[in-house]
């Protein structure tokens, strides 16, 4: 059909015309679409016009010709021309927007012997799907022609040169990104893959229980690190090997630790080795909250990518189970009502297991405005009182578009909500973690000066409309840093991968501005169609992190390091000048603490040291940890970080001036070590490219500390149980939580009439399982809360071990417990339910001492009419604070941080020193006037020998000598 052209590289029939027509993916005209003929090489043949047509004469129709139409920041798209005998032809072609790929599945880890096999796998997706490949071995790219790999590497007969890290690359025409590098060990056929030495673990005793051999509380259990190790290996290469293997504790001895009155039995790791790994869940937990007033965010839905995946409760709680070998979080919040922004939030959690806990804040959407479509419109960015907006949206007429493409006209509904980075209360509302992709396939910061979601909608709000282009005019007065001036950008928020994907540059504005024309502007161009999110981003090269670790005590030991708290961090902009009074924040980061604390990304400049500050706060389970005090003397010992480089840091925690105000975050200014300082190269500040050196930095490195403020609370294990890594459970029947993959938290509400507040004891021991009984689990001891506005009651929630079935799951056991309160007191009252329980589930447990309470734990979760409060959760902390709230509020479902004294009580105990009806003769002689006290001295001893006379007449035998009393001097 038809001629060759005189390329010879094209087929033309020039009685043939194409038509066609380019559309986007909301149907809207797709304008300036470039037209290519597919032959040796590409040929541009037209362009589409400002209606989405092309017209193209002398093409064949013989399904041959490969059209291929480009468009910027949109996915090629190859369309054949269709047959035809007739002499014209259509084509409708739409095009998608362009994405970046995506990586969703990374390789992993693994460990082999020298001379065995091994395959990492490595996925990406995006549009178009990658099409290339590359890996690298510690950062030198392997031959391709050499090792034939794809998405997958195949490295046969290892030898140990082989170890090291390994990730890969993968590219589209829109970009490229890279994968989390893989730890690949390598280890000799006869070498041990664990150590068995365990290394050194400390537990701190009850405070009965000092030792004198180490002159503390304290005492050395031991404990293996969950590293990988090499098991049995699968027949064939896998992805992700079938079994995962973990070194662990594989020998445990007994040991008994001498006490005040009691010995304490503990069981202490003897020897490590290599085993399946204990499997365990990944959870994140928090409540969704108005950024504004707190107002909860109620029966939201939770999307991970376009599927819901949860939502969030009435009070705006909500819990998501993590899919295994998530990298990266990514969860967008949605408000049913449309009152709040959509939102896209990055977690950080805890990759050893168990749950993480997040305060998700949601900007309240503005009031819409009524715009004219037919009208330019301007609507400010930036509402600070007594300040200028930061930028300002210009939207030409005729921009308005409905979703089939249809230019709309007559009057809009517009929503514009601007998070102003001048307003620092509002930093925790930023949307997703702020990093994007470069060219190289780098994940890198961003440093925002304002994001902005826009709603358009006809005028009774039921259809969404897109926009066509749309100006934002830039105030360059807003911009402190000068060199950001050249560098700034509009970028939109891709919400299934939570990373910023550019849209366009800015320009210097040319047109007369109105109004302000002694101000500099700057104007950039984008596009409102399936995107409603942007931000005016700089990409920040200088960079640092940020070592902080967070304790169980202001003990700062290195054995009550804390996992799974949630380290933030907000990056102050510096004004002109670099002033020490920074005027806005620039970013806000988030980690969760690992066994080796957490290091967090800063700006900092090498120029000046005062350039870029930073406030720094912590969370565990929703409660704020409290920094180290900075006044009225700062202590660096305290601080975790030496001088001088503490006083170049210039830490200040939150009240340095003003005591009334939370002590619960710090600020820095953010130093950049230098290399010539010998003082600084040891932390708390590491260069970016020394992030590895930040991430496995030794305890005794400079680190910033938080502690939780300790509690009148002791918790004992008699197998060592870290309930931030539930890595380190150990398969034991004397374990307090038998099942790694589901703890239960059982409390029991205490009340104590009397006017001290008291100490009260659980001691918990097997009772019906024949492993177990008689063999003690563990202890709690708690100091009871007085009552605000009854001086002689208090009251406590108290830990028990729950009963139920041991890690074997073979058999339940009664966990026999034992409630003992400190000092003379005696037994009042038992909840009559509980009661009434315990006696129809029997055995019943004897209980012959008055002062304390003995019984065998209830099987099923009672609830608070019995005064026992169970919670089960995949994470022991949680599930403690759930139990612990219910329990203070005295319901089963509610919460409280105050006690609540007279409601939801299982047991009562009277702790008051009974009043003597008569005083003796000593208290007499102490209490009574000189002048009387001869005869009060005979009255009293009268008294005495009479009271004492009648009681010897009841209770001696007739024949007992007849006691007679006379009073002398």
């Amino acid at each position: 059909m038809g001629r060759v052209n005189a390329e010879c590289d094209f087929c033309m029939c020039e009685d043939h015309v194409l038509h066609g027509m380019v559309s986007l993916a909301d149907g809207a005209p797709a304008a300036e679409a470039t037209v290519y003929v597919q032959s040796e090489t590409l040929k541009l043949l037209t362009e589409s016009d400002s209606n989405g047509g092309f017209r193209i004469p002398g093409v064949c129709p013989d399904g041959k010709n490969i059209l291929k139409i480009k468009k910027a920041r949109y996915a090629t798209v190859t369309v054949p021309i269709p047959e035809s005998t007739k002499k014209s032809s259509i084509i409708h072609v739409r095009l998608k927007r362009a994405d970046k790929p995506y990586i969703v599945k990374n390789p992993v880890d693994k460990v082999r012997r020298i001379g065995q096999s091994v395959i990492l796998c490595c996925k990406a997706v995006g549009n178009p799907a990658p099409a290339q490949y590359l890996w690298y071995h510690n950062g030198t790219l392997l031959d391709s022609s050499v090792y034939k790999y794809n998405s997958k590497l195949v490295l046969r007969n290892l030898n140990i040169d082989q170890a090291g890290e390994y990730f890969c690359k993968a590219s589209n025409d829109a970009g490229s990104v890279k994968s989390q590098a893989a730890k690949l060990s390598v280890i000799a056929s006869d070498e041990a893959s664990c150590d068995p030495r365990p290394e050194s673990y400390f537990i701190r005793l009850p405070h009965d229980c000092f030792q004198n051999a180490t002159n503390s509380f304290y005492y050395d259990v031991g404990k293996c690190p969950a590293n990988p190790c090499t098991g049995k290996i699968d027949q064939g290469l896998q992805c992700k090997d079938r079994a995962i293997y973990c070194c662990g504790v594989s020998k445990m001895e007994i040991r008994e630790i001498s006490c005040s009155g009691y010995t304490l039995p503990t069981k202490v790791a003897a020897e490590c080795g290599c085993s399946v790994c204990t499997e365990i869940k990944m959870t994140v937990r928090g409540r969704a909250t108005a950024a504004d007033n707190g107002e909860p965010i109620r029966f939201g839905h939770i999307y991970i990518g376009n599927n819901r995946i949860s939502m969030t409760g009435y009070k705006g709680t909500f819990s998501v189970h993590i899919p295994a070998d998530t990298e990266r979080l990514v969860l967008t919040f949605v408000d049913r009502l449309q009152k709040f922004v959509n939102t896209t939030k990055v977690l950080p959690f805890n990759k050893k297991g168990g749950a993480v806990f997040h305060e998700i804040k949601l900007l309240r959407k503005k009031a819409p405005v009524t715009l004219e479509s037919s009208e330019t419109n301007t609507i400010p960015l930036g509402d600070m009182e007594g300040d200028d907006p930061i930028a300002e949206l210009e939207i030409p007429p005729n921009t308005f578009y409905r979703q089939n493409g249809e230019l709309y006209t007559g009057k809009v509904k517009a929503s514009v909500t601007f998070l102003d980075p001048r307003n620092i209360s509002l930093a925790t509302a930023a949307q997703s973690d702020l990093n994007y992709i470069n060219e190289e396939g780098d994940m890198l910061p961003l440093h925002t000066y304002g994001m902005f979601s826009m709603d358009f909608t006809d005028e009774t709000a039921t259809e969404s409309l897109n926009a066509g282009k749309v100006r934002v005019h830039l105030d360059s007065a807003q911009v402190r840093i000068p060199e950001h001036l050249q560098q700034m950008k509009l970028w939109s928020l891709n919400p299934e991968t939570g990373l910023w994907e550019e849209e366009g540059d800015f320009k210097p504005d040319q047109s007369t501005r109105r109004k302000r024309e002694e101000r500099i502007f700057l104007v950039g161009n984008m596009e409102i169609r399936e995107r409603r999110l942007f931000n005016l981003d700089v990409p920040e090269s200088r960079r640092c992190y940020v070592k902080v670790r967070a304790y169980r005590s202001e003990r700062f030991l290195p054995s009550e390091q804390v996992e799974g708290a949630v380290i933030s961090l907000i990056n102050m902009e510096p004004a002109a000048g670099y002033s020490s009074n920074p005027r806005a924040w620039g970013r806000f980061d988030s980690a969760v603490t690992g066994p080796n604390g957490a290091c967090l990304p800063a700006f900092c400049d090498e120029q000046r040291p005062d350039a870029y500050s930073a406030y720094i706060l912590a969370s565990l389970a929703g409660e704020e940890l409290e920094a180290v005090p900075s006044s009225p003397r700062l202590n660096p010992n305290a601080v975790g970080v030496p001088q001088p480089y503490l006083n170049k840091l210039n830490y200040r925690r939150t009240d340095h001036v003003d005591p009334r105000i939370k002590k619960t975050a710090f600020s820095i200014t953010v130093a950049k070590p230098s290399p010539s300082t010998a003082g600084e190269s040891n932390g708390p500040i590491y260069a970016s490219e020394n992030l590895r050196e930040c991430e496995q930095a030794h305890y005794s490195a400079a680190h910033f500390r938080f502690y939780r403020v300790e509690k009148d609370q002791y918790d004992y294990n008699t197998v060592p149980f870290n309930e931030n890594d539930p890595m380190s459970w150990t398969e034991d029947y004397q374990a307090w939580w038998p099942n790694p993959m589901e703890y239960r938290a059982c409390y029991m509400k205490v009340k104590i009439n009397g006017p001290q507040e008291v100490n009260i004891r659980s001691r918990n021991m097997g009772g019906t399982h024949p492993y177990t009984v008689g063999k003690l689990y563990g202890i709690r001891d708690v100091r009871t809360i007085r009552d605000m506005e009854q001086s002689n009651l208090s009251t406590v929630c108290l830990e028990f071990k729950c009963s139920g079935m041991l890690y074997d799951q073979d058999r339940v056991d009664r966990t026999l417990v034992r409630i003992i309160p400190q000092g003379k007191c005696y037994r009042e009252s038992v909840n009559s339910m509980l009661q009434e329980y315990l006696v129809n589930h029997l055995p019943l447990a004897v209980n012959n001492e008055s002062g304390e309470y003995t019984m065998l734990a209830p099987l099923d979760p009672l609830g608070h009419n019995y005064g026992i409060y169970t919670v089960t959760d995949q994470n022991p902390s949680i599930a403690k604070e759930i139990a612990l709230g219910r329990c203070f509020d005295g319901t089963s479902d509610g919460t409280s941080r105050v006690m609540k004294s007279n409601v939801g009580i299982a047991l009562t105990f009277n702790c008051v020193e009974r009043e003597v009806v008569q005083q003796s003769i000593f208290q007499y002689l102490q209490n009574s006037p000189r002048q009387r006290e001869r005869t009060g001295i005979r009255r009293q001893q009268r008294d005495i020998c009479i009271g004492q006379a009648k009681m010897r007449r009841v209770t001696q035998r007739r024949s007992s000598p007849r006691v007679q009393c006379t009073p002398t001097d």
